[in-house]
């Protein structure tokens, strides 16, 4: 496993995430998407990448490195949106946050040393995780919402486009 690639990519992605929707507006960023409407705008995004990073990720891993056979906490993302009201939350103090505690977890990270990523904890519905999956997996969530963030950024392109077709720009599945 390539560590340092892992955490160059945790480190890159405050950058990206600001650069991307920093500049947004408000319609924008709350904004729903998908065929239904239903699917995360923007702002739900940025509030679930906060939460994650506090409560998933680092906790996680965390745990699995000290105490593997603890139980992890639970998480609920879906419940979480609805419960915390992130629809409506301020898409800035969810960025801010979310880089608050990247930035935390990044410190965090450079202070543990050498690690055995073997380490395995008992996920209750995946089975055995190693140490190196959480943190290759942390890595990777950014980049899932890094495309539902563009995904939403291409269907306003859409709308906007209004009668005009965009298709010419390809694919989106391309």
């Amino acid at each position: 496993m390539n560590v340092q690639a892992l955490i160059a990519s945790l480190q890159r992605f405050p950058d990206i995430l600001r650069t991307l929707v920093g500049s947004l507006d408000d319609a924008t960023l709350r904004r729903r998407g998908g065929a239904d409407g239903r699917a995360w705008s923007i702002v739900e995004i940025l509030c679930h990448l906060a939460d994650e990073e506090v409560e998933d990720f680092r906790a996680r891993l965390e745990l699995t490195l000290r105490d593997p056979a603890a139980d992890w906490p639970k998480i609920d993302p879906e419940g979480a949106a609805q419960a915390r009201r992130y629809q409506q939350q301020e898409p800035r103090e969810a960025l801010e946050r979310f880089i608050a505690a990247r930035e935390a977890n990044l410190k965090w990270l450079a202070s543990l040393g050498a690690l055995n990523w073997s380490q395995e904890a008992r996920h209750p519905r995946l089975g055995a995780l190693r140490a190196g999956d959480l943190l290759g997996s942390w890595a990777a969530h950014d980049l899932l919402h890094l495309r539902q963030i563009t995904k939403r950024l291409y269907e306003a392109v859409g709308e906007a486009a209004g009668e005009f077709d965009t298709g010419y720009a390809g694919a989106w599945s391309a």
